[in-house]
């Protein structure tokens, strides 16, 4: 579910398609900026991507239910994720070439596992000022030490017919039961530029406050410590949230993609579902990145 975020959905499209997404669906709730432009630029290039309107605020449960039982006949398996957080293993590394088996390989062979849970890493300003010109996942570098919430990787099959869900994962039929992957994660670029950040603001306070100016529910992990309910800029925000260096994405995406996605992507196989086609050529990065 995304709003405003166009200058970040080819990044997001590119890197996801290369590790194995067949298709994607993006809730636009209440978008302003070219976002369906974007779209249609990716489906062109053979990505196989669609949107659905989703105008409500405070509804993200409600859309995650909606698409669940909307994509329930036509995808087995589906990752619930923002265009700020990307799945990535630190074993990827390694490769020369990313894989669309990459994902593949993290889905389990035992019927009655119903929901994969990886761990989150929330990864902060880096000591960056502006938007970087390489991307999100080049550009941020630096993370808290612990891990932060959990990400699902979910069987549509396995979801309970209530399509209950608390965003971060589902409730499911019985018979069915969630585990722990640890051989890969969520790197979630929560904390970012203050230009960024700022942007996003009234929307990162606690889901259940109606009024974000309201300084209620201060110690939500929705709202962003230190902040209150003011947004302005703190004192050090750029330097804040690095407890960790953890530049293993970002080389994995320079080699694999170039410096800032600009790099010819017919190595990364980028086949869409239903597309009968393997996209070969070049996909123009967007001014923004």
């Amino acid at each position: 579910m995304v709003r405003n975020v166009a200058k970040f959905l080819q990044e997001w499209v590119l890197y996801h398609a290369a590790v194995g997404v067949d298709q994607f669906i993006i809730y636009d709730n209440g978008s302003e900026d070219d976002l369906l432009d974007q779209v249609a630029r990716l489906r062109s290039a053979g990505i196989a991507i669609s949107t659905v309107s989703w105008p409500w605020t405070k509804t993200q449960e409600a859309g995650l239910s909606h698409c669940a039982a909307l994509q329930q006949s036509s995808c087995q398996w589906m990752a619930f994720i923002d265009v700020d957080e990307f799945i990535f293993s630190p074993d990827w590394n390694k490769f020369d070439n990313p894989s669309r088996s990459m994902l593949e390989a993290l889905v389990p062979v035992d019927p009655h596992v119903g929901q994969i849970y990886l761990i989150c890493h929330d990864f902060g300003p880096s000591g960056q000022t502006a938007h970087p010109p390489e991307g999100v996942c080049q550009g941020y570098t630096c993370k808290l030490d612990k891990p932060q919430r959990h990400k699902s990787l979910v069987l549509l099959d396995a979801v309970a017919d209530c399509l209950a869900n608390s965003v971060h994962h589902f409730t499911l039929k019985p018979g069915f039961h969630f585990a722990w992957n640890f051989l890969a994660r969520v790197n979630h670029y929560k904390y970012q530029a203050w230009t960024e950040f700022k942007s996003k603001f009234k929307r990162r306070v606690s889901t259940y406050v109606v009024d974000w100016s309201d300084p209620v529910n201060l110690q939500s992990q929705d709202r962003t410590p230190g902040l209150g309910a003011d947004p302005v800029e703190p004192t050090g925000w750029a330097e804040s949230f690095c407890e960790v260096k953890d530049t293993t994405m970002q080389e994995a995406s320079v080699r694999w993609f170039g410096f800032g996605f600009r790099g010819r992507v017919s190595k990364t196989e980028l086949k869409s579902k239903g597309s009968h086609g393997t996209h070969t050529g070049d996909i123009s990065p967007s001014p923004s990145l």
